[in-house]
């Protein structure tokens, strides 16, 4: 196992970079009238949850982490509504919608490894 030395070490903050990127490139193709609403929406919960694994991490207490990497769970919830929004509205087609949604999985699922693993 590689040694963690930063955040940037972090295979969840890693993961979520990649998906906020993804999430960014989606909604470059949304009206117009959306731009301070959905579009901006989604691009502040994605941007959210990589830095809230930042930020938490660079806390240096696991209480303080762990209510960081909490925050950034939410942010993915909330990334998971809103993007329903924008497939119901067609913002989105269903398979830009079903790689997202998979790479939401994914970020939840190594987010929540890294919680337990500091709930231990």
């Amino acid at each position: 196992m590689n040694e963690i030395r930063s955040h940037r070490d972090l295979i969840a903050w890693q993961k979520a970079i990649t998906f906020g990127l993804n999430v960014y490139d989606a909604t470059e193709a949304f009206p117009n009238s959306e731009r301070f609403g959905l579009t901006s929406q989604l691009r502040r919960a994605a941007v959210s949850v990589a830095s809230n694994i930042a930020e938490g991490y660079g806390r240096g207490t696991t209480p303080d982490y762990l209510r960081f990497l909490r925050a950034a769970r939410g942010s993915l919830y909330e990334l998971d509504t809103q993007l329903l929004f924008a497939a119901r509205r067609a913002y989105i087609d269903e398979r830009t919608h079903a790689s997202l949604l998979e790479q939401l999985t994914e970020c939840s699922r190594v987010l929540a490894g890294l919680i337990r693993s500091l709930e231990d």
